[in-house]
């Protein structure tokens, strides 16, 4: 299951890994550009002919994850579909920058629950939703089926770069989130882990940040942040995180 299904990073893992995963692709808005219960492709020259793409289609849900009920919601569709979550992708994400500081009128304070109810509150509340719906009590299978939690985080949890404060509080705040969930979550067998991108497409692809993703997937790492990709440089910060905006 992947949240920001719609956004750049998770249209391309859709697109990239809808033939090797069973994708619940959950968005707001936009789908992603995938076969799925809402739409497939078409033979135009013989409308009738099965066509090979169609074969493993995602799964989408829309929801506002911000919404009361809506994260209880998407997991109990989920598990109806499927019977079980053996990845949960939190990268849904919020990012409303302030260039001229957090003190330049009430811009970042009236931001402040944004960023850290769908950065945090949101990735927080389907982990928890999840292990008590399915993961808590099943131990022995969590394991066997290397079940596991990769959050999508960002450089800007560790670094500083102008007008991000807030975004990178909350990514900073999901680190931790991440550190203490492996820690809990251990005790029933279920890893959790958060990559830390660079600013993509723009310094590394989208296409190797998706991999990341998946590498995470099948190896035993659990409690780590990993970073995807160079450190931008200072030239580089106007660019940076600009696809958060888009992966709600």
């Amino acid at each position: 299951m992947i949240t920001g299904a719609g956004g750049t990073l998770g249209n391309v893992f859709c697109r990239s890994y809808y033939t090797d995963y069973d994708i619940v692709a959950v968005c707001r808005t936009r789908t992603p550009a995938v076969p799925s219960q809402l739409e497939w492709f078409v033979d135009p020259l013989d409308p009738e002919k099965p066509v090979p793409e169609n074969n493993s289609r995602v799964f989408v849900i829309r929801a506002d994850l911000t919404a009361p009920g809506e994260v209880e919601r998407v997991v109990d569709l989920a598990l109806a579909r499927f019977g079980k979550v053996d990845l949960l992708v939190n990268n849904a994400a919020h990012v409303q920058l302030q260039p001229r500081g957090i003190v330049d009128g009430d811009g970042a304070l009236e931001q402040f629950d944004p960023h850290f109810t769908l950065n945090v509150a949101v990735p927080l509340r389907f982990s928890a939703r999840l292990a008590q719906r399915f993961w808590v009590h099943n131990g022995v299978q969590n394991r066997a089926a290397n079940r596991n939690i990769v959050n999508v985080s960002s450089i800007s949890g560790s670094e500083v770069y102008p007008g991000q404060t807030l975004y990178s509080a909350s990514k900073a705040a999901l680190n931790q989130l991440t550190r203490n969930t492996a820690d809990e979550f251990a005790e029933f067998g279920v890893r959790a882990n958060a990559i830390a991108p660079t600013s993509f497409p723009a310094l590394v692809s989208t296409e190797q940040v998706a991999q990341a993703i998946v590498e995470l997937d099948g190896n035993d790492f659990t409690g780590g942040v990993f970073g995807v990709g160079p450190e931008p440089s200072a030239a580089d910060n106007a660019h940076h995180d600009r696809f958060a905006e888009a992966d709600r």
